[in-house]
């Protein structure tokens, strides 16, 4: 059946027709669909009108174009979260109904860097821990973190104690409550170091989240770099108008 039916511009209708058949399960998760020819025959489309509504599907993460290979669908992403809330990993993996888990890579304490000397108006004599971990959920990763924190507003026993998170070892003593946190996100291709950490394929992509986090005297205590997979996280913002 073609989809002449109603009387919106034909992409959207294909757009329309081709989420109601991914959500029916008729083309399932990581399933490549059939040829441009053979959609825009089934669709009773041109296939410049296809070629439009694959492209707008492209913008919206659910299917993916492989130069050379053809189109696929993308998994639903598990975990999604308003990118205004300050949530933890661990919060959004358990709003999800699974076990968080953390697998931890490394701990070092170093002479800041000019980089940290400018993030965190620090001196250049001052130590600065860097914390790599990798995020799980059920057991599978998920999430690989790079966090930096001035040493001095760490307990001494931190590096030695992974099962504390980062937000209470900085609140523990109660003169820091981070409130805020500046992000920056960056969509990246296929990672030499991080992607084969996180079981990714070249043909998944992840969101780089960059954030500065204050207290609330405005001051940066925390600085981390996160990388998603993203076929298993959406972030999405509320933008009111002024």
């Amino acid at each position: 059946m073609t989809i002449k039916a109603d009387h919106r511009h034909l992409y959207l209708q294909v757009i329309d027709r081709l989420k109601s058949d991914i959500d029916k399960g008729i083309y399932r998760e990581n399933e490549k669909l059939p040829s441009e020819f053979e959609l825009s025959k089934t669709l009773g489309v041109s296939r410049a009108t296809l070629r439009e509504a694959l492209r707008l599907l492209e913008e919206e993460n659910i299917i993916v174009r492989r130069h050379g290979v053809g189109t696929f669908v993308n998994p639903k992403p598990v975990f999604t979260s308003g990118i205004e809330q300050l949530s933890s990993v661990s919060s959004m993996i358990e709003n999800a109904g699974m076990h968080p888990g953390s697998i931890f890579i490394s701990a070092k304490e170093e002479k800041a860097t000019e980089d940290d000397v400018e993030r965190f108006q620090t001196d250049i004599d001052d130590n600065v821990i860097t914390i790599e971990r990798v995020r799980t959920a059920d057991n599978e990763p998920v999430v690989y973190c790079i966090d930096k924190v001035p040493a001095n507003l760490l307990p001494k026993e931190f590096i030695s104690n992974q099962n504390v998170s980062i937000f209470s070892a900085l609140e523990q003593t109660g003169a820091i409550r981070v409130a805020y946190a500046v992000t920056y996100i960056d969509p990246v291709g296929f990672h030499d170091e991080v992607s084969p950490i996180l079981k990714c394929g070249p043909e998944t992509a992840l969101l780089v989240l960059k954030q500065l986090h204050y207290d609330e005297s405005d001051r940066v205590v925390l600085y981390s770099k996160n990388y998603f997979r993203a076929d298993k996280f959406s972030f999405h913002v509320v933008r009111k108008r002024v």
